[in-house]
């Protein structure tokens, strides 16, 4: 598996991605033919933008949004308040370029076969759950596709003639119920939010059965995802069908934070780590009770692969081949990875002396 890397693209269109272009855009990017095999993508994983805004080298990764080869690259941006990235991106337009990384993420559908599936988003949430539905429903014609959508209100659901143009393409096979948290709709059990309650009604009213999909989606929130887990769970849902992905689990900032906040030091103490990438070796100094080895590594000047810096896109994955770690957070890593010893550069730090960390590993 090649390691992730950028590359310029020049951003093609840019649309609303509601009726409002200050709630966010979606961008399409142009990809040269030489990069197109690069970044050939499986529905729901995700894109790295990065750019310098006031000064600062700014990464954010946004999910793909487009059927995975009939439309052009796509990722969906909502903004948020204080959001650099997603404030900036207002003011991008077509012709502009900017830093892409190659399709990384493991929250994905492989095409292919005769598949029951159950997505649950929420806000920002739907942008790899539209890929994965307009994927699905168009190339699997026996497969069928439920997707459960929470929002505030009607204006601020995402991609809305999207999801509109699917309904009304694939009347049998997808089954969408908005979820409203302060619009009143004529249902009520479509009034709320998507909780261990709504599940539940839903389930009781035969409109979701979770024991019978063949892989559920969840992407949204923290809270959401977890009280949601563990509704389906309870419901019968077979645990290794669920999958999950997180766009922010409110310690993310505070890690990007302490990336750029490490940079800044110039004195090398701690101890040292040697890092593999590109076969190629590096020791630097970890100063492993005020940094991660992510952090000392952009201190010594070292490009790493890496997105969220929270734990939760996996970018960052690496191989404890020597020597002892521990990991802060981890929100994307499995279990037999970390038995297998596999940690997260943005929450690992050196518990011993001797620790080799390898990012060649596969």
């Amino acid at each position: 598996m090649a390691a992730p890397t950028f590359n310029q693209l020049t951003i093609n269109s840019i649309r609303p991605v509601t009726g409002n272009t200050e709630d966010g855009v979606a961008l399409t990017f142009d990809v040269p033919e030489p990069l197109q095999a690069q970044y050939r993508f499986i529905p729901g994983q995700y894109l790295t933008l990065r750019a310098e805004i006031n000064g600062e080298d700014i990464r954010r990764s946004y999910s793909i949004c487009s059927h995975h080869t009939d439309e052009p690259l796509e990722v969906g941006i909502k903004c948020v308040e204080e959001g650099q990235f997603s404030n900036y991106a207002k003011t991008l337009k077509p012709g502009d370029q900017l830093q892409v990384m190659t399709p990384e993420g493991r929250f994905t559908a492989k095409i292919g076969g005769v598949n029951n599936y159950l997505l649950i988003a929420a806000g920002s949430g739907i942008t790899p759950c539209l890929s994965i539905a307009k994927s699905v429903l168009t190339d699997e014609p026996e497969s069928r596709i439920t997707l459960l959508y929470g929002n505030h209100n009607t204006d601020s659901i995402m991609f809305r003639k999207d999801l509109d143009n699917l309904k009304n393409q694939f009347t049998e096979r997808f089954m969408l119920a908005h979820i409203l948290t302060a619009e009143k709709q004529d249902a009520a059990i479509s009034n709320g939010r998507i909780d261990t309650e709504k599940l539940n009604q839903l389930s009781e009213h035969k409109l979701i059965d979770p024991t019978s999909y063949d892989a559920i989606y969840l992407c949204g929130p923290q809270a959401m995802t977890e009280q949601c887990t563990e509704a389906l769970l309870a419901l019968g849902a077979d645990k290794e069908r669920i999958h999950f992905e997180l766009f922010t689990t409110g310690k993310t900032q505070a890690a990007q934070q302490q990336t750029k906040k490490t940079r800044s030091k110039d004195k090398a103490t701690g101890t040292p780590v040697t890092l593999v990438l590109d076969g190629a070796e590096r020791t630097i100094q970890v100063d492993g009770d005020n940094e991660t080895v992510l952090a000392a590594a952009l201190k010594a000047g070292l490009d790493l692969p890496f997105s969220c810096a929270g734990g939760m896109c996996c970018t960052c994955r690496c191989k404890v081949a020597a020597g002892d770690t521990e990991m802060d957070l981890n929100f994307s890593l499995a279990d037999w990875e970390v038995e297998a010893g596999y940690t997260l550069a943005c929450q690992t730090r050196p518990k011993s002396n001797n620790v080799i960390l390898d990012f060649d590993a596969t």
